[in-house]
């Protein structure tokens, strides 16, 4: 039954994460947009200083995928995202003394503000699907950097998907 349950939340969360914009909301957003002192990491995958749980940086482990990609002016978590959200679920209630922060980016489309409300419902849902499969709140941080660290900066459609994404950053990997 608990089997069965999981996936029926996660399901029910990724239909409920739809709306029209992160306008709908009229949320505001704190500008984290990872400026001198703002303490805003950024991922950086071949970094390995202050490992302490090699997992995290094991080209052959799940963990260490830490993309999750989003279709255009959305933040609803693709099905193909399922399996590495559940990876790091079950990391985060196995090592409950660890945490993570999640960057929401955006593509450069779209104004400064929009950007940054999109980001931020990006690395909400990533988080909510998280919370959904039992990791704690107090182990996840989701921040948004809107369109200001792109991985990509070509104007062509298979850059912009680049940089639609929610990184995932770990303590235990030196990320933040």
């Amino acid at each position: 039954m608990k089997k069965l349950a999981l996936p029926i939340l996660l399901s029910a969360l990724l239909a409920a994460c739809s709306s029209t914009g992160p306008e709908a909301t009229g949320a505001k957003v704190e500008d984290r947009t990872g400026g001198a002192g703002s303490g805003v990491a950024t991922v950086n995958a071949g970094s390995t200083s202050g490992v302490r749980i090699p997992a995290l940086v094991d080209p052959n482990n799940i963990l260490s995928k830490r993309s999750v990609y989003f279709d255009f002016d959305s933040f609803v978590i693709k099905a193909e995202a399922k399996p590495l959200i559940e990876a790091h679920a079950r990391f985060l209630v196995q090592n409950p003394n660890e945490t993570m922060r999640i960057q929401g980016n955006t593509d450069e489309r779209g104004s400064r503000e929009y950007n940054l409300a999109l980001g931020q419902k990006r690395a909400d849902a990533v988080k909510q699907a998280l919370l959904l499969l039992g990791a704690k709140e107090s182990q996840i941080e989701s921040v948004s950097l809107g369109e200001e660290k792109p991985r990509c900066e070509e104007a062509t459609e298979a850059c912009y998907a680049q940089n639609r994404r929610g990184d995932i950053l770990y303590s235990a990997a030196g990320d933040y």
